[in-house]
């Protein structure tokens, strides 16, 4: 069972005190998101939240877990919390890092929102069918992480459909053909944007996001 927590304001998530008790709650797993100074000059960034957030922590818990102790011992650490339960599918494999090293590159972690004029299943059937490759095709992504909602896990959290982490080189902080993997070619990189807009526009993903730029470690 994986939980995903976003997080505002929090304290030091690198901290080992953390993983020890986030391990001590049954976490067999942890992973954070931080947006931190290596990510601060990012050129996409977008924020619908009232305040942007500062975090994104993963927690994979054996079926059963103690999600109600996860959310505790993070919402003591930061000024406010939302979490979900999720089912993760990995379009890519991210690369293999070592405990609490950062990862390589840029890692945007998106929050998406299901149009009210699109039925649940054919928004997952736009999204996850349809877009997948097409988001693969466009831009140069290393590590591709979808994470479906399944239900909240704390007190009014937003409602949200999905949560997707997206690897990029560390050059797509600012080079849009870094970020598109388009080369140089300015011919090329219009056309992947154009196939990239229009393909989010048919599951409402060009509007009512949040896109954090982030830098990704393994904690557990």
């Amino acid at each position: 069972m994986k939980v995903m927590f976003a997080l505002w304001s929090p304290g030091d998530l690198l901290a080992e005190e953390l993983t020890v008790r986030l391990g001590a709650a049954g976490a067999v797993a942890v992973q954070a998101n931080i947006s931190d100074s290596v990510v601060e000059n990012a050129m996409l960034r977008l924020t619908t939240f009232e305040e942007p957030v500062s975090a994104v922590v993963g927690v994979w818990l054996p079926d059963g877990g103690q999600t109600d102790a996860v959310a505790d011992i993070l919402g003591s650490m930061a000024k406010r919390i939302a979490g979900w339960h999720v089912e993760e599918t990995r379009p890519i494999e991210p690369p293999v890092v070592p405990l609490r090293e950062r990862a390589p590159g840029l890692a945007n972690v998106a929050f998406l929102r299901r149009p009210d004029t699109l039925s649940h299943a054919d928004w997952l059937h736009r999204w996850r069918t349809e877009h997948t490759e097409i988001a693969i095709a466009t831009q140069a992504t290393f590590g591709y992480v979808q994470n479906l909602v399944l239900e909240p896990v704390t007190e009014a959290a937003p409602e949200i459909a999905a949560i997707v982490e997206e690897q990029f080189p560390i050059g797509a902080l600012t080079d849009p053909h870094v970020f598109y993997g388009s080369a140089g070619d300015d011919a090329e990189l219009t056309r992947r944007i154009a196939r990239l807009m229009k393909s989010v526009n048919t599951f409402g993903a060009d509007r009512d996001i949040d896109v954090v730029p982030t830098s990704r470690y393994l904690l557990r």
